[in-house]
């Protein structure tokens, strides 16, 4: 057999071992072409874990990389467990996200090893249509378990990073098993003709994705239905379908 035979038959027998065609099938799509494409398969990876983080002074409270979190959360099918380790989650926001109360159930944990161990109890379950849990720390070996979980499931795992210093931050950088990592960052709202404030706005980083490709774009916040949108000012911009690449210490 030639090389290169011999080595598309292990890759096929690999996907085979880890489901990855499987998985690739089902997908959450975001709705919006010029971020889909970006992903394998057409959108966010169900059975699999995903990681958030929110960038520059967001590190730290994760006000931007929550709502993000719930917007997925919220577009998938079940009850959304959620665990943290510091009671400062604001559900009203989360609502606004299109996650409503009545779909979460809140996990109050001690530390980053209880929420892991909750998390992958959750995506066990295979009752949940997401996971979501707050930590600062995610080795390769806590995400692999995780990731296992999910895909038995086919529930979506999401490690909100939070940390308490910004020098933690730099724990994000350290290579997981997650399929997807992203960056929330907020941005100034458009200027509205009226007194008011417009529709938040977000520089969403996806910095890596398996298979897939990173990219950056400025985007509307999530709404009440857990949608993100592209601003009306830069849809019919020439760049628009390439992304608003950003350096990554933005």
């Amino acid at each position: 057999m030639r090389p290169e035979l011999a080595i598309q038959s292990l890759r096929a027998q690999i996907e085979r071992i880890e489901g990855t065609n499987r998985r690739a099938k089902a997908v959450l799509p975001f709705g919006i072409p010029e971020l889909d494409t970006r992903l394998p398969g057409g959108g966010l990876a169900l059975g699999a874990l995903h990681e958030v983080a929110g960038g520059g002074n967001g590190a730290i409270d994760g006000a931007a990389a929550a709502l993000f979190s719930a917007g997925v959360a919220a577009r998938t099918r079940g009850r959304v467990l959620w665990c943290i380790t510091r009671p400062d989650l604001f559900a009203p926001a989360l609502a606004q996200a299109g996650l409503g109360a009545d779909r979460v159930i809140y996990v109050e944990a001690c530390d980053d090893k209880t929420v892991l161990s909750c998390m992958e109890e959750g995506l066990r379950h295979g009752g949940l249509g997401s996971v979501v849990g707050e930590v600062a720390r995610l080795s390769m070996t806590a995400s692999r378990r995780l990731q296992l979980a999910a895909e038995g499931t086919g529930s979506i795992g999401i490690a909100l990073r939070r940390w308490r210093r910004q020098t933690e931050a730099a724990d994000f950088g350290q290579p997981t098993a997650a399929m997807t990592r992203w960056r929330v960052s907020v941005m100034p709202s458009a200027a509205l003709p009226v007194p008011g404030v417009g529709r938040p706005r977000w520089l969403v980083e996806l910095i890596r994705a398996r298979a897939g490709d990173s990219a950056d774009f400025e985007m509307e916040a999530c709404d009440d239905t857990g949608c993100l949108a592209l601003p009306a000012d830069l849809v019919h911009r020439p760049g628009a379908a390439e992304g608003w690449r950003r350096s990554a210490s933005a």
